[in-house]
């Protein structure tokens, strides 16, 4: 039996925090309360156990469990379902219901739908954006120059073939080029500006690259 014929046998609800949490708890489903971002420790064990997480969550919670389904090497056979608790740009590029309860419901029953999975050369995935300001330094989309130079700004973000990037130069007449390709990266003077999925870095970085991962991401859909 499929987790789409019948998800209750092997789905479970991921509420991520104290926000995710409150979303699910009328629910009526089988949730598994864990931290805001959870890790190795509270994902990989169900794993094991399901074939479907519905993450009640951030984009940031969301990524958090892609990660450790995409290092086990289960995205061929787990897929996930999302109940945003914020607004979030993942779920609106998937085009998810706005209505929590609508969106509880495509993320329990919903068919999946295979999407393209955005990942980085530190072991993390994209699935909203990624931003860095003030950037000095040289970028390429596939084999084209993005920018060589200073910029005022780069976001980065997941669509249909690979990645999107929009490089603004300029601060006060600020003009705006778009890259699409299967690749983008950046090498640049260290920064500390760099924020994934609403979540500040921290680090300092010279460098990061984000491309299409070989395997996509399974993603439960109406």
């Amino acid at each position: 039996m499929t987790v789409t014929e019948d998800p209750r046998v092997r789905g479970t609800v991921v509420a991520c925090g104290t926000a995710g949490q409150r979303a699910t708890a009328a629910s009526g489903l089988p949730v598994a309360c864990v931290p805001d971002r959870p890790g190795k420790a509270e994902i990989d064990p169900l794993l094991g156990e399901h074939d479907r997480l519905v993450v009640a969550g951030t984009d940031a919670d969301l990524a958090a469990v892609v990660v450790r389904i995409m290092r086990r090497e289960r995205l061929a056979d787990v897929s996930v379902g999302y109940l945003p608790v914020e607004s979030s740009r993942a779920a609106g590029r998937w085009a998810l219901p706005a209505d929590p309860a609508d969106a509880l419901a495509v993320a329990w029953e919903g068919a999946d739908a295979t999407v393209p999975l955005v990942r980085d050369d530190s072991g993390g995935v994209l699935l909203g954006y990624a931003s860095l300001r003030a950037v000095k330094g040289q970028a390429y989309c596939d084999e084209q120059v993005a920018f060589d130079g200073e910029v005022s700004a780069v976001e980065v973000a997941p669509d249909d073939v690979g990645v999107t990037a929009r490089v603004t130069r300029g601060r006060l007449l600020k003009r705006s080029a778009t890259f699409r390709g299967r690749a983008f990266q950046v090498g640049c003077v260290p920064t500390s500006s760099l924020v994934v999925d609403g979540v500040a870095d921290g680090r300092e970085i010279t460098r990061r690259t984000w491309y299409r991962h070989t395997a996509d991401l399974r993603l439960a859909h109406d």
